[in-house]
């Protein structure tokens, strides 16, 4: 790109590369000006967005923002762009992109038709013109739907992940969340457990007992243990029953190298996953085969020294490419949880939470987001109310699930079981449509209220032995 420029009365703005035009035109959140990047004050950002949208959308394919010849996440998104599917959007600028996607010939089909043509940049730039309610309205045209054991991503569905995490592990106290969870409504994303340690017998042990829970109660729905890609294919060579690969990622290679992953790697894992057919056996006789689940974040890449003087929003929409790369179940960006010094407070994390899911949801991903705060940020339970509701009009594929909304393990604030009941009710979504035919068969719904359990009505006889074993009744 040539250096670009624009002029706010008698003072000129000028922006040297890509880079930092996308940096400065990016709206103010603390991890930016941590990293030295962002506009110095709010006239020079609005210079920015102008001249950004201003921008044709192939200057994007002839500069990188993070060099080609350094980067396998930079070759990723340049080798693997798909020239036919961008072709109806070639001539546009990113502002003009940004009023097609308003318009009402952005429909869900040409959408999804656009997404394979569509790099991460393209995507973060035209999110840096958006208002929050623009963000709102393109996020909910796009509908990613994906399987393995059940179909989410559906039109005016969302789903939980119920997340019963315990600071020891401890399986009673994990099987007590977990059921808490059910007779609620939570878990048809998938039931996914942080372990409080890395040791692979514990890992292979939590593995062991959510299949059996799952088995037990007939469940459609899969298990995840949030254990390092490494352990996770240890324990598939130990045989134990891993239904999806996780793993954190980011934006760069050095992002990714942090974390201990290259690409080879994933992929690796995903073909590992995928030998053991463990996707239910659909009515159109496919197979379910969305295998990997991942999770990011806003300032990843900065606290890992690895952002490459690029804006934080940026670099996580690149670790969607990533992502998009391997066809995933899931993808979480766990917005507030790296702290305050990446997002400041509430309005930053609200922002962040929107604009992830709007490029994610751009580029293809079945996009979900814990809607969530560190107690040392300058947010609380309202900012997340209102992020809450807003993702859920936006289509958010899947929210989180955590007793009381406190992970007593990760130390920070979620959503409960009842915050996913109340998007349910209040926006008229259910759950994925084979666990609502189970909740109705197990008697925790009715079929004629499937957003609402019927527990004030009486006990699912089915999870009576369950609750006696846990001391419950």
């Amino acid at each position: 790109m040539m250096p670009t420029s624009h002029t706010i009365g008698q003072q000129r703005y000028q922006f040297a590369d890509l880079r930092t035009l996308l940096a400065k035109a990016s709206p103010l959140r603390s991890g930016d000006q941590l990293a030295g990047v962002a506009a110095l004050d709010a006239r020079e950002r609005i210079a920015a967005q102008m001249a950004l949208a201003d921008l044709p959308l192939r200057s994007f394919l002839h500069e990188a923002v993070v060099p080609y010849e350094n980067d396998d996440v930079t070759r990723l998104i340049l080798d693997s762009h798909d020239a036919s599917a961008f072709a109806p959007v070639s001539h546009l600028t990113v502002g003009e992109l940004r009023n097609w996607l308003l318009s009402s010939h952005a429909s869900s089909a040409s959408l999804s038709a656009l997404a394979p043509g569509l790099t991460p940049e393209m995507v973060a730039a035209v999110s840096k013109l958006c208002r929050l309610q623009d963000l709102v309205l393109v996020a909910s045209k796009c509908e990613v739907v994906t399987r393995l054991r059940n179909t989410l991503g559906l039109k005016n569905h969302l789903a939980t992940r119920l997340q019963p995490n315990h600071p020891t592990d401890d399986l009673q106290g994990i099987a007590a969340s977990l059921l808490d969870g059910l007779l609620l409504g939570s878990g048809d994303a998938v039931i996914g457990i942080n372990p409080a340690s890395d040791n692979l017998p514990q890992v292979v042990r939590l593995l062991h007992m959510l299949d059996d829970v799952i088995g037990h109660y007939g469940i459609p729905t899969q298990s995840c243990v949030l254990t390092h890609v490494t352990n996770t294919l240890q324990a598939i060579e130990r045989g134990a029953p891993v239904d999806l690969v996780f793993q954190s990622i980011g934006g760069t290679e050095a992002t990714n190298s942090s974390f201990g992953i290259t690409l080879a790697l994933l992929q690796q894992a995903r073909e590992a996953a995928l030998s053991l057919q463990r996707g239910a056996l659909f009515s159109d006789g496919q197979r379910g085969a969305h295998v990997m689940y991942f999770e990011t974040g806003q300032g990843s890449a900065l606290s890992a020294n690895a952002h490459h003087g690029c804006d934080q929003q940026t670099l996580e929409a690149r670790a969607y490419a990533v992502a998009r790369h391997f066809k995933p179940l899931l993808v979480n960006t766990v917005v507030g949880f790296i702290g305050p010094e990446y997002l400041f407070n509430g309005k930053q994390i609200a922002r962040a939470g929107l604009e992830d899911h709007f490029c994610g949801k751009l580029l293809g991903l079945p996009m979900g987001c814990d809607v969530c705060y560190t107690n040392h940020a300058e947010a609380d339970g309202d900012d997340m109310d209102s992020l809450m509701l807003m993702l859920g009009a936006a289509g958010c594929n899947f929210i989180m699930g955590v007793p009381g909304s406190d992970d007593i393990m990760l130390n920070y604030q979620s959503t409960s079981f009842h915050d996913a009941l109340v998007l349910r009710q209040l926006l008229g979504l259910r759950a994925a449509p084979e666990f609502e035919a189970w909740q109705q068969a197990m008697g925790i719904t009715t079929a004629g209220n499937a957003s609402a359990p019927a527990l004030a009505d009486r006990l699912p006889a089915a999870f009576a032995p369950a609750l006696q074993q846990l001391g419950g009744v």
